[in-house]
């Protein structure tokens, strides 16, 4: 299932939100703003660039019918490889999301965009989830998840730039 979704850090140049978002105390703080119940946050320079890895532990924010799948919580993998500034001064980063022990995962790409009015953060992704038979109706509800979770974090991001 495809998702492409998009937020503005109005007034935040890119360098701020790349700042920020590659930030181990800022991602650390955002996953217990999102009441994750356990979490490890890594961020790896990169050239110009940075890897970020968070494992987290989470209620599982989804329909009883997956719930008897995954149990009450999920643990998750999201890793981001963020590349230096192209000529523009914009970022891009190959995202990887998966959730741990499940045949779930959602791969894509993170841009951050320069704009008049501040930085355009936007995610082209494709979450697969390998069940024969229901994986496709589980992929909608594992794609809300990761949509809410960045939308949370965009948020809180929001906050404190």
């Amino acid at each position: 299932m495809k998702i492409k979704e998009s937020f503005s850090y109005e007034g935040a140049d890119v360098e701020s939100v790349y700042a920020l978002i590659s930030d181990q105390a800022f991602r650390t703080e955002s996953c217990a703003n999102q009441e994750a119940t356990e979490y490890d946050v890594s961020v790896e320079a990169n050239g110009d660039g940075a890897t970020v890895t968070l494992l987290r532990t989470q209620e599982a924010d989804m329909p009883d019918f997956v719930k008897k799948l995954t149990g009450s919580t999920v643990k998750v993998k999201q890793t981001e490889v963020w590349s230096g500034p192209d000529s523009d001064g914009n970022r891009t980063a190959n995202v990887k999301v998966s959730i741990i022990g499940q045949p779930a995962e959602m791969v894509g790409v993170a841009k951050l965009t320069g704009s008049s009015g501040g930085t355009e953060f936007t995610l082209d992704g494709d979450v697969k989830v390998s069940i024969p038979f229901i994986g496709r109706k589980i992929e909608p509800e594992v794609a809300k998840a990761i949509i809410a979770s960045l939308r949370e974090e965009v948020a809180y991001g929001m906050e404190k730039l």
